[in-house]
């Protein structure tokens, strides 16, 4: 008797690789659902009309100059702390530790501002800080990486514990420092000297961070296509066994883009510290470094498009505050919708990898 062979209705096949037209048009259908289905949500939870929904989200990323600016600042520690943690990722180490990378970049310049204050003249400790912060930063960063290349250590676990270690470090300072005593905080620091406060460009306070994370940014695109490190990174990333059979010493490549990925969190650090907030404290990062992660990871590990990866975040993150303010709802609806929008963005890879295929009838059997 013959057996019938049970075939599934459908499966999944990887798709042949689809042209940037049609990855863009994917991507903009997904994006187009989701503000649709944000929309159909809003009107049915809230009964607001969604279009005055998304005209508050605009008005509070862009409702005014200062607005603005700050939402471009914020745009730009996101993207730049993205930026750092991508050679890591490209090499598949895995760094959870941006967090705290930041931390004790931020930590090294106030530590710089308090204690150097009135000592030696700003400038100089503006250099000093700036140092410290890169090295620090770079410091959180080599402990994993010699870890991992001497040990094979798990670096997910190891970096996401430096965060704690990071965050207990700025909690004794604080203490340490406070202003008042008894307060538990620090305040502004050199609020009447400005020492170590970082310099404003064009007559701007918010374009020092601006200018940072653009150059950054160019550095790190050339840095990972077009630079021999970044070809041994990718190499590495792609097979280890490929890198030792070509003679990359892979010890050496995960230390160094180590030291470099921790150094740029550091400087995100300095200018948290430094130019925007001039205060030190265990939020100062406000979870960017694990936001990073997944900007980096949306963008591919590119550069550039981590840009319109960061903003969609930031813009989302700004304009939750409008609406609150507006429709006396809950900022946590705007972190709904944007939950919403990245699930959608993400999900979206999957139709650009993958197709279903479905099973032909042909009369019950296959």
């Amino acid at each position: 008797m013959e057996k019938k062979i049970r075939v599934p209705l459908f499966h999944l096949a990887k798709r042949e690789e689809l042209s940037k037209k049609k990855k863009f048009i994917i991507r903009i259908i997904a994006i187009v659902a989701a503000l649709l289905l944000c929309a159909l949500l809003t009107a049915l939870a809230t009964g607001i009309n969604p279009l005055e929904v998304y005209g508050s989200l605009v008005g509070g990323a862009f409702g005014s100059v200062r607005k603005t600016w700050i939402t471009l600042q914020d745009l730009s520690i996101l993207l730049l702390i993205s930026v750092a943690l991508t050679p890591a990722f490209t090499m598949k180490f895995w760094n959870i530790g941006g967090e705290g990378q930041v931390l004790v970049g931020g930590l090294a310049t106030a530590a710089c501002m308090i204690l150097l204050e009135n000592k030696i003249p700003s400038v100089l400790i503006m250099l000093v800080s700036f140092i410290a912060a890169v090295l620090a930063g770079a410091l959180w960063g080599l402990i994993p990486a010699v870890c991992k290349a001497k040990w094979n250590t798990n670096e997910t676990l190891m970096t996401l514990m430096m965060n704690y270690i990071a965050t207990q470090l700025v909690s004794f300072f604080v203490i340490i420092w406070e202003v008042p005593k008894g307060s538990g905080k620090i305040g502004i620091i050199n609020q009447n000297s400005h020492d170590g406060w970082m310099v404003q460009l064009f007559g701007s306070k918010y374009m020092l961070c601006i200018v940072v994370s653009a150059v950054v940014t160019v550095f790190m695109y050339i840095y990972l296509n077009y630079s021999k490190h970044g070809y041994e990174i990718q190499v590495v990333g792609q097979s280890i066994n490929t890198a030792k059979y070509v003679g990359i010493n892979i010890s050496k490549v995960i230390i160094r883009t180590m030291l470099l990925s921790g150094a740029l969190c550091g400087l995100a650090g300095m200018l948290l510290v430094g130019s925007i907030n001039h205060t030190i404290t265990t939020t100062i990062a406000g979870g960017q470094g694990f936001t990073a992660v997944m900007v980096s990871w949306m963008a591919k590990f590119n550069p550039f498009t981590m840009i319109p990866c960061a903003f969609l975040i930031v813009f989302m993150n700004r304009g939750a505050g409008e609406i609150a303010t507006n429709f006396g709802l809950n900022p946590s609806f705007a972190d709904i919708m944007t939950g919403i929008i990245l699930f959608f963005i993400i999900g979206c890879e999957f139709f650009i990898n993958y197709s279903i295929k479905f099973r032909k009838m042909s009369g019950g059997r296959s």
